[in-house]
């Protein structure tokens, strides 16, 4: 099963034709096997051991991008090159590994410097979205070189693969929701499976793929690319690093966008919690469209997915539409208003027996092309997301919560219930805190942008965000919205505030609403 969580806006917007992640679950005692330990640089510490000049001074090499499976080659604008960060924080002189970098250098005069990009996840590919994104953002490069990179373990930055195509096909036949010990054994046993496929792909990378790893990654990009400051421009779960980013290097906060914004005070299961209610509330505004009543018409869902729950729908490509990958599909369009006449047409079709349309959704969703080849944005979206996530529920426990998840959505709260406790079962190394730290007493403003609408990442979390960064710090700007994310959606007062603050440095009144 597909997890929901922190989203790209970017890749929102392309899912229908491209795609996004596959993910299965599971739960058991919850312990993780401790086959690996946690980089000690990689806590919540602003300290961290001095970087040789062997990396703070390195050049990169600039040159043509090259286009990959997952990838296709960028127009001419684009350069690309690798950084060397170190392995281990902890041993700044020790193993290097290679981030790869892309960037279009600024087209007018008057330059900033770089404006960094991270598309969210975690697990997204900066190198594949920020080609397709720079037209969104084509105000902002005439002053400022757009800089992206696949963070480490991410595509073409030593990218995690946990299962062969096939393995990843035939985890479709999980049932994501148990609904017998039979179930509920396969369920977490495919979870564990899982682990060991990333342990064996990963090795000792895996314990050093943290939220936090990647905060110092920037400051290292920070230093190579030649700025005094970071300036930054974050989307869902890229909101969460950049609040982890001010806090471990405040003084070397620019400006700084946070759009889609991650609720740092929430722990897995809130997240899980805070992302249902999210997803329900973007489904009764899509219903409310169409004319229905929200209850009956989540009840008409659930109802359709509990039948195929219990026997999967036929397709036009052979394969079976099961209970997981039907509510991928519904879970897809709600990541924009220009895609509710797609559901509308796949909730349709298979009302009538096709689960076609709904498989396609599914499919864009979980990064599956036509020949049956998957990405594997969330095969690293599973390790940042779990050496991060301390919390690690059990069957047991989740069992409990069931109840109040149903309760928030009759559609989602079951999955995300369950997910809580498979997400992370058995995996091979611990996790490393309950919620991150993003205080940044003393930091330049950062523009904190959050959309009412907001299905992955519920509008709540970006007053809580603002006030974490602390007083003077977080600076909040809301949109009365549909869809993940703000900016470039539609808005022309929200594009016109983040464009002046990056581009003029004119910081908007805490509290601004953009209708």
């Amino acid at each position: 099963m597909s997890r929901f969580v922190r989203w790209t806006a970017a890749a929102a917007a392309v899912l229908l034709v491209a795609g996004c992640g596959d993910n299965t679950s599971g739960s058991g005692d919850g312990k993780g096997s401790g086959a690996a330990t946690p980089s000690t640089a990689a806590s919540s510490s602003r300290a961290s051991p001095e970087l040789p000049a062997s990396l703070t001074s390195q050049k990169l090499g600039w040159g043509r991008c090259e286009g990959t499976s997952d990838s296709p080659t960028p127009g001419s604008d684009w350069q690309c090159a690798t950084l060397k960060v170190p392995l281990d924080y902890a041993k700044p002189g020790g193993e290097t590994i290679g981030l790869a970098l892309i960037r279009a250098n600024a087209t007018g005069g008057n330059r900033i410097g770089s404006l960094l990009f991270n598309f969210g996840g975690p697990g997204q590919s900066g190198i594949s979205v920020m080609p397709s994104y720079a037209g969104t953002v084509s105000a902002l490069r005439k002053r400022y070189d757009l800089v992206s990179w696949d963070p480490r373990g991410v595509g073409a930055s030593e990218g995690v693969r946990c299962r062969s195509d096939k393995e990843i096909e035939a985890a479709e036949s999980v049932d994501p929701t148990p609904d017998d010990a039979a179930e509920e054994k396969a369920y977490f046993q495919d979870a564990a499976d899982f682990g060991k496929g990333c342990e064996k792909s990963a090795g000792k990378l895996l314990a050093h793929v943290s939220t936090t790893d990647s905060a110092r990654d920037m400051d290292l990009m920070r230093q190579v690319l030649g700025d005094a400051k970071t300036h930054y421009f974050g989307i869902s779960y890229g909101t969460e690093l950049g609040g982890v980013y001010a806090h471990l290097f405040p003084k070397n906060v620019g400006r700084l966008i946070l759009d889609a914004v991650v609720d740092p005070s929430a722990d897995l299961v809130g997240h899980a919690k805070n992302q249902t209610r999210g997803f329900q509330r973007a489904l009764d505004d899509y219903l409310k469209s169409t004319g229905q009543d929200p209850d009956q018409g989540s009840r008409k869902i659930a109802a359709l997915l509990k039948r195929i729950d219990a026997e999967p729908l036929p397709t036009s490509s052979g394969r079976k539409l099961t209970q997981g990958m039907a509510v991928t599909g519904v879970v897809l369009p709600l990541y924009s208003k220009q895609s509710w006449p797609a559901l509308t047409n796949a909730l349709d079709a298979a009302e009538q027996g096709d689960g076609s349309d709904l498989m396609a959704l599914s499919d864009g969703y979980n990064d599956r092309d036509a020949s049956g080849h998957y990405g594997t944005t969330t095969h690293a979206q599973r390790v940042i997301s779990c050496l991060d996530d301390k919390q690690r529920p059990t069957a047991a426990q989740t069992r409990k919560l069931l109840p109040e998840f149903r309760k928030i959505s009759p559609v989602f709260g079951e999955f995300m219930g369950w997910d809580t406790a498979g997400w992370c079962h058995d995996w091979p190394v611990a996790g490393q805190y309950d919620t991150p730290e993003v205080g940044a007493p003393g930091a330049a403003p950062v523009l904190v942008v959050g959309n009412t609408g907001d299905p992955a990442t519920p509008y709540e979390g970006t007053r809580k965000m603002a006030d974490e960064l602390g007083k003077g710090v977080g600076v909040m700007l809301t949109w009365k919205g549909e869809g993940h994310g703000a900016y470039g959606s539609g808005s022309g007062c929200v594009d016109s505030t983040v464009n002046a603050y990056l581009l003029d440095g004119t910081v908007p009144k805490d509290g601004k609403v953009c209708s």
